[in-house]
């Protein structure tokens, strides 16, 4: 007998071994992969990087602030880059080991606000002050999460807690008691049946718990509620996730819900955005390091293995926008507690990797990689989408179990003025309509798009739709750089101009709008079918088309979907496409509804 269970945990450790291999070699890929990408960018001519959009020349010092942000310009930036993008600060030369890396703050046209984690003599680096340039950039973080993984076969809570969840050899339990007082919680602040189960299952678990919040669902409200709950109880919560933004939106949601209870996040300064809690560079700075009672830290997996936050015990980490986390991050940011409960949606985008063709089932999220394991709960209910809006995505990604909420069922958009122009794109009845620029061989930009976009965005202002209820979305940072140059022409006031807010699918997951504009901007069939598995892929089409809360209006061209990718799955994503554009109400593009934005007041 004793031989018997020698040789299971002989075996036990050897699977958990292979496990942990299998995502090094996954780290390794993908660092590698990331490494040749912008080498082989590097290696190009200047000119061929700025054409590309992979590089902004001419940049100059204007001057360093106080913060140690600084203030670069420029006489032409028609780069892909936006705030967060990791750059490289050179003399045309990317590959001087002497260059500095920083981080993009602040994008607007030629004038550019950039940071760097890393202690810059700015005034000497720059000398001189003129003939710089800023190319795509790449901070290796690979070592951490190695280090992380290594911890993760080592330490007491990977082998019995981390990897046996992951590896399918452990279940959470639920604490019956602890499971009837989260229900009683969610019912005492107003949660729904369906989000008050939720929040219970995550309150009562002693290991593990996913909540899927599909659009609009109220999935940040039950993980404020659960993180309050958590804290109140005395427990140290980390809340976690892969994006600063993220992050903020939770906190910021925590604070809104209780304002009395100790909430920091720690990170660098220039991330904070519109974050209503304070930051901290590193946690012993704060006062909670001195507090014993409970509290909610917000930061990145990466903070865990930094000065900023390395040593620092929690009791349960809660991971946001689990579905963009890979199982090397996710296993990082576990390490620093001892349950784990991940909100996400395995519906919509999943993590960012370069490698397509390793990793097999690793390359999935956390979220992805652990649902269906019966400890998850869905969220069904949406309080954004009217019920038009919800029939379609709740048909091919939900099961039909999405469904918009009684009160906002019928909703629609209500115009102060009615609207002189486009009336028929514009229809308040008509919730969801396609305007078919019918527009052949447009790649990753398009002018009679651009345009449309702009000739409506003024129309809905000049109806009296405020600025901030306006949304775009495109597929390419070229798109949405064109839009917003033309909106500079034709958009007169920057305050309005900065409401209106113009982004790719990533960034604009978890945002919502009264009316969301998407421009599909692709029509080369040839070029959208060696692009299938980024232009077609089924949940980034799920992101853009759930942003909005009354009308979406989709502006494209019926010859993208002549594209014909050998894969059958990416024929089905081609399919996907064609089906939501029939569901739309249909308007060709005639005299009547043509793209006239120099006609417009604004």
């Amino acid at each position: 007998m004793a031989m018997i269970l020698f040789t299971h945990s002989e075996n036990h450790r050897g699977e958990m071994a292979r496990f942990l291999n299998d995502l090094r070699d996954l780290v390794l890929t993908e660092t590698a992969a990331q490494r040749r990408q912008v080498h082989a960018q590097w290696e190009k001519p200047l000119a061929t990087r700025v054409a590309d959009g992979f590089a902004i020349e001419n940049v100059s010092l204007v001057r360093v602030h106080p913060n140690d942000q600084v203030e670069l310009a420029c006489t032409r930036n028609q780069s892909r880059f936006r705030p967060g993008d990791v750059l490289c600060l050179s003399r045309n030369d990317p590959f001087n080991p002497q260059n500095v890396m920083v981080s993009l703050v602040e994008d607007e046209e030629t004038r550019l606000l950039i940071s760097s984690d890393d202690i810059v003599p700015w005034q000497v680096h720059f000398t001189p002050n003129e003939g710089w340039t800023l190319d795509v950039g790449l901070i290796d973080l690979s070592s951490y999460i190695l280090d992380a993984l290594a911890e993760a076969g080592d330490s007491l809570v990977g082998r019995e807690r981390i990897m046996p969840l992951l590896m399918g050899n452990r279940s959470p339990q639920i604490d019956p008691g602890l499971y009837d007082r989260g229900l009683e919680m969610g019912e005492a602040v107003g949660l729904n049946w369906n989000q008050s189960e939720a929040l219970a299952h995550a309150y009562a678990t002693n290991l593990a718990y996913l909540v899927q919040g599909p659009p609009g669902t109220g999935k940040t409200r039950v993980l404020a509620t659960l993180a309050h709950a958590l804290a109140a109880d005395g427990e140290r919560v980390l809340v976690c996730s892969f994006t600063h933004r993220a992050i903020n939106n939770a906190l910021n949601a925590l604070v809104k819900q209780s304002p009395d209870l100790p909430v920091i996040k720690v990170g660098q300064p220039t991330r904070v955005d519109d974050l209503h809690a304070p930051n901290y560079e590193r946690f012993h700075d704060s006062p909670l390091a001195e507090e014993k009672d409970g509290y909610v830290v917000g930061a990145t997996p990466f903070a865990t293995r930094t000065k900023r936050l390395s040593g620092v015990e929690f009791d349960t980490v809660i991971f946001d926008e689990a579905s963009q986390i890979t199982l090397p991050l996710a296993i990082m940011g576990m390490l620093a507690g001892h349950k784990y409960i991940f909100f996400g949606d395995q519906k919509q985008l999943p993590p960012v990797l370069t490698t397509r063709l390793t990793g097999g089932a690793l390359r999935d999220s956390v979220f992805g990689y652990l649902a269906g394991s019966n400890f998850d709960t869905m969220l069904t209910e949406s309080y954004r989408l009217n019920e038009a809006l919800t029939a379609w995505p709740s048909q091919h990604f939900y099961d039909g179990l999405l469904t918009a909420v009684p009160a906002n069922a019928q909703r629609q958009i209500d115009y102060p003025t009615p609207p002189a122009r486009l009336c028929q794109i514009l229809d308040a009845d008509e919730p969801k309509v396609f305007w078919d620029m019918a527009h052949h061989n447009n790649t990753v930009y398009s002018y009679r798009e651009a345009y449309a976009v702009v000739d409506l965005i003024t129309t809905l202002l000049a109806c009296g739709i405020p600025a901030a209820e306006i949304g775009v979305v495109a597929p390419y940072r070229a798109q949405g750089r064109l839009i917003r140059n033309l909106l500079r022409q034709f958009v007169a006031e920057p305050a309005v101009r900065q409401q209106l807010i113009t982004d790719t699918v990533e960034r604009m997951q978890g945002q919502e709008r009264d009316v969301i504009i998407l421009s599909l901007t692709t029509s080369n069939a040839g070029f959208a079918a060696n692009i299938a598995d980024f232009f077609f892929q089924p949940e980034r089409l799920n992101v853009a088309i759930t942003r909005p809360r009354k009308k979406l209006i989709v502006i494209g061209s019926r010859y993208v979907l002549n594209a014909q990718p050998l894969d059958p799955d990416l024929q089905a994503s081609v399919q996907l496409l064609d089906s939501l554009l029939q569901s739309c109400t249909y308007f060709p593009l005639t005299e009547e509804a043509s793209p006239q934005v120099w006609q417009s007041p604004w």
